[in-house]
């Protein structure tokens, strides 16, 4: 491993591995992943107060940061003008990057080393916008080149470089590519134990085996992600991986107290997805920070879920908003919550116990796996290898596409979301 050059931005040693996981970050174990428009600040804020112990922003586009002063890019990937991202309430935080070019992601990573405690190198992004803009996890042949990247930024920051990465068909492939990361310098590793081409309908299950390898094969931190849906699966992935935390991503949208530990039967906590969205609005409109309308939108779709089949009129109502004027948001929320406030009156009980869920509470979305051949569609938890299905009292409700690869345009082309206005 090549040795840092000492900051002098720094005004104490630069941390390694263990250290600066226990020291800088203290040891986390659940981890809010990179989400492109979904963990900005306002939904950090949520997550810590629901048990979140680490964040990571949405990822943003190196060669778009680099050099890039005066389109607004980079006020709307990291506001640092206003000071609240990268602030004491919102630490600790880990700032992704993707990147093809060492220099350009020096560059970017320079100028928001001192609001973060660890840039993250995303090399995971299996979206076709990835392969298009080479980056992400269309780099993991380029051996060479993700060690450049990587120890680039080893060497020449004031804080720890980490990587999210997704694994190979092969154990084999995959541990050495880990042994490579770590190598180049990266002080933790994340490791989806999902390939490449799993994604959208083809998602499937994420590996546990290859995690529990890459785990037992380096000698940093490693981060679980995949197949984490609810609370209970936190502590099956972290026995049968061995890994040091858990990070969620999509788990976590659908609720965000997915952290929280309850009494059984339930084993995690459940709160009602419409109090959780107002708590939400109230963070979006109270900072100072502009939320984009996009980001407010998805959350309150992946929130309100269980209810919007049933609530049709509300779910075009929220389908239809456009702008930075968040007074029709709450107001459909607040209907949403009378409505289910009613319903869980009538029923007598907000009980819940796993797999089992009332309509008026946040719960795991199960996507559907693809079926072999002549068979019918099966929902599957989340258990590594398989496991039986998880039912809920929630009617499926058609979701907006999340459009993820549009989202990511904006950060290769350069085609920018409306001004935002601070609320």
């Amino acid at each position: 491993m090549v040795d840092p050059v000492p900051s002098t931005s720094s005004t104490r040693p630069k941390l390694q591995g263990y250290d600066f996981y226990r020291e800088v970050l203290g040891s986390p174990k659940y981890v809010v992943a990179p989400m492109v428009d979904q963990s900005e600040l306002a939904w950090r804020t949520l997550s810590r107060r629901y048990g979140a112990q680490l964040a990571y922003t949405p990822m943003i586009n190196a060669k778009m940061f680099a050099g890039n002063k005066r389109n607004g890019y980079r006020e709307i990937s990291f506001n640092t003008g206003l000071g609240e991202e990268g602030r004491q309430g919102d630490r600790p935080l880990v700032i992704q990057f993707c990147a093809n070019d060492p220099e350009q992601l020096l560059e970017s990573a320079k100028v928001l080393e001192s609001h973060c405690d660890a840039i993250d190198i995303n090399l995971g992004c299996p979206q076709d916008i990835a392969r298009r803009g080479h980056y992400g996890s269309f780099l993991q042949d380029e051996w060479d080149l993700i060690y450049k990247l990587i120890n680039t930024l080893h060497v020449n920051l004031s804080i720890p470089v980490t990587a999210k990465f997704r694994v190979f068909a092969s154990v084999e492939k995959t541990v050495e590519y880990a042994k490579m990361l770590e190598r180049a310098g990266a002080q933790i590793l994340t490791c989806h134990g999902r390939l490449r081409e799993q994604r959208g309908q083809n998602t499937g299950l994420a590996d546990w085996d290859k995690i529990r390898a890459v785990k037992e094969a380096v000698s940093v931190p490693v981060f679980a992600n995949g197949n984490i849906l609810t609370h209970s699966d936190i502590a099956r992935c972290l026995v049968a991986t061995g890994a040091d935390a858990v990070m969620s991503a999509e788990g976590q949208l659908y609720n965000p107290a997915l952290f929280v530990p309850a009494p059984e039967p339930s084993g995690g906590l459940h709160p009602r997805h419409a109090d959780l969205a107002l708590e939400y609005l109230d963070i979006v409109t109270k900072q100072r920070t502009p939320t984009p309308s996009s980001a407010v939108k998805g959350h309150l779709f992946k929130l309100l879920r269980p209810a919007l089949a049933r609530a049709v009129d509300l779910r075009n109502a929220l389908g239809q908003l456009r702008g930075q004027d968040f007074a029709p948001y709450y107001e459909i929320v607040r209907e949403m919550k009378k409505r289910m406030d009613r319903d869980a009156e009538e029923a007598g009980t907000d009980a819940t116990k796993e797999g089992e869920y009332p309509h008026w509470v946040a719960q795991p979305y199960v996507r559907p796996l693809q079926p072999p051949p002549q068979e019918q569609p099966r929902a599957v938890t989340v258990e590594a290898p398989v496991a039986a299905a998880k039912r809920t009292h929630s009617e499926r409700t058609p979701e907006p596409a999340d459009d993820d690869d549009a989202k990511r345009l904006r950060h290769d082309e350069g085609v920018l979301p409306p001004p935002v206005a601070v609320i």
